[in-house]
């Protein structure tokens, strides 16, 4: 039985489409295939291990200021370097015990949290929108400009991030500002490593070559036609660099560049609790397995994301 025929005006000109009942059977509503993707997403186990470890991090985060038992910033040196509750003297009254200028350590890990997490999200979506526009560049017009760009991306690969971001955050000064801007100035190569990459592949496809036919500007072929085919490996890539850049926030807080006191980071409560590391091991321990859970959860999720959307992401 032959297909129905549908005519449509492109430019002028009819086009003719034909219907598929193929496509039309496999068609999936929008909720079925949402829940769909959460359902596959749950199914692997790195994902839902470490979107758990992420959902309760993220929760503490959001209610700190329910949660938290006390103001964070609050000192009492007659309560200073208390126990946390399940080690001998400690008290419920502060479960994670106190530091050394007897402020409460749940409090502070909290919104310490609130910290690592917005430092982080920053962070990558400054490189993100970086990588992004170079990658885009250097994948679609090539030549002169894919060479200037990879020349750009080869040169930052072969600078040690930590000690750039050390020595200028030494120079410049460190506060919570300095860090975001810093760590987004330097975490930016791999999107554009990844754009470039995949820009080259889509750039000869029909669709953009109809846009280009049609006498569409660059601009709106790289908004329109090529970046929403990159929205799932941009995810990928931001969820790995925002560990990245977390970690790196902690090792500057933690030398005395990043973060300033008294704001809660977690790299500056272990570098506070470091002369005590050996009488009172809880203080750089309670904060370091934040970090680890932390950057553990973000990871497993990045992995799963890239084991789901790019099935050949390992490659």
């Amino acid at each position: 039985m032959a297909r129905p025929a549908h005519s449509r005006e492109i430019g002028g000109h009819m086009s003719t489409t034909t219907s598929s009942p193929l496509l039309i059977n496999d068609y999936q509503p929008p909720a079925r295939s949402v829940w769909r993707t959460l359902r596959n997403s749950f199914a692997h186990r790195g994902f839902a291990i470490g979107a758990v470890l992420l959902l309760i991090i993220l929760f503490g985060a959001l209610f700190a200021p329910w949660l938290a038992p006390y103001d964070p910033y609050t000192q009492d040196v007659m309560l200073r370097m208390k126990p946390p509750v399940w080690m001998a003297n400690g008290t419920w009254d502060y479960v994670l015990g106190t530091d050394k200028l007897g402020r409460d350590y749940l409090s502070r890990l909290l919104y310490g949290a609130r910290i690592s997490l917005f430092i982080g999200f920053s962070a990558a979506l400054i490189s993100g929108v970086i990588g992004t526009i170079m990658g885009l560049l250097a994948g679609y017009f090539g030549g002169k400009t894919d060479a200037v760009i990879s020349y750009l991306i080869t040169t930052r690969l072969a600078m040690p991030v930590v000690m750039i971001a050390l020595a200028s955050a030494s120079l410049i000064g460190g506060s919570l500002k300095v860090v975001i801007v810093l760590l987004g100035c330097l975490l930016w190569d791999r999107f554009a490593v990844v754009v470039r990459a995949a820009v080259q592949q889509i750039r000869d496809a029909e669709y953009v070559a109809s846009a280009q036919a049609l006498g569409c500007s660059t601009l709106r072929i790289l908004a329109s036609e090529i970046l929403p085919n990159l929205v799932g490996a941009l995810i990928v890539v931001a969820t790995l660099e925002m560990a990245h850049a977390i970690l790196l926030e902690s090792a500057l807080s933690f030398l005395g560049v990043g973060v300033q006191p008294p704001i809660p980071s977690w790299g500056l409560m272990i570098a506070e609790g470091k002369p005590y590391m050996f009488f009172s091991p809880w203080v750089i321990a309670i904060p370091g397995v934040a970090l680890m859970v932390l950057v553990l959860g973000i990871n497993l999720v990045g992995d799963g994301l890239r084991d789901l959307i790019l099935p050949d992401g390992r490659n």
